[in-house]
């Protein structure tokens, strides 16, 4: 019996000395991670663009290819003129894209008889003026009443300044994480030291009202008006 206790007892002390261990090397571990704070701010600033651009196609489809090329090269004198009294000079006339359409037998299967040539003339238009960019790639789509096949393929919106907005948001982040920080620290009468490190996030460029984000950021040039919002991630020596 005496046996069986002494036994208990080595037994019961091995686990006091194992918890003693554990509680040890938390405690250490916790006394390290109070030397700093790592902590997330972020900034934002809504902004407007000042450039744009739209590219857009004249199409035809006629029988082939010298037929096709024919209509695109009476039509884009009519479409330069409309752009020309919008107010748009900077224009860019692409390389033509086409290819054959082949008819299908009865079976469904195709053949090596060609059904008409489909041809594709893109043209980029650019200004300063975004609202004037806006109102064409809606209102030039009208020249189909003059017999003008246009698709409007893209219309992009550019802020020049960003460059130096990104330099001007990452500093209010980096503001708004000793902020933070601060309010973090304050239950513990502690205060953000000095940084040790910071890490920069990535950009979120987004219509103003959006709430998307991105691992990789968003560069969203669909809108006029942007919401652009940095993140810094930054860790303090706690005082």
């Amino acid at each position: 019996m005496f046996e069986r206790m002494e036994k208990l007892q080595l037994v019961w002390l091995a686990v006091i000395l194992a918890l003693g261990l554990i509680l040890a090397v938390r405690t250490g571990a916790s006394s390290v991670s109070k030397d700093t704070i790592t902590v997330t701010g972020s900034a934002y600033s809504n902004v407007k663009s000042d450039s744009a651009m739209t590219e857009f196609e004249i199409q035809a489809k006629k029988p082939d290819k010298q037929s096709a090329y024919a209509v695109i090269k009476t039509q884009l004198p009519a479409v330069n003129k409309y752009l020309e009294e919008k107010g748009i000079t900077d224009i860019d006339i692409l390389t033509p894209r086409g290819y054959y359409t082949y008819k299908y037998n009865a079976n469904g299967s195709m053949t090596n008889e060609i059904a008409f040539y489909n041809l594709s003339q893109p043209v980029v238009i650019k200004s300063k003026d975004v609202n004037k960019i806006k109102e064409i790639s809606v209102d030039i789509q009208n020249l189909v009443q003059q017999g003008i096949d246009i698709n409007v393929n893209n219309t992009e919106y550019y802020y020049s300044k960003l460059s130096d907005l990104k330099i001007q948001l990452l500093k209010s982040a980096t503001t708004d994480a000793k902020a933070r920080a601060s309010a973090m620290l304050k239950a513990t009468n502690n205060r953000p030291g000095k940084i040790q490190s910071v890490q920069m996030g990535v950009f979120q460029i987004t219509p103003p009202d959006s709430t998307n984000v991105s691992d990789m950021g968003i560069n969203d040039t669909s809108t006029i008006d942007k919401k652009v919002t940095a993140v810094a991630n930054v860790v303090f020596y706690v005082k």
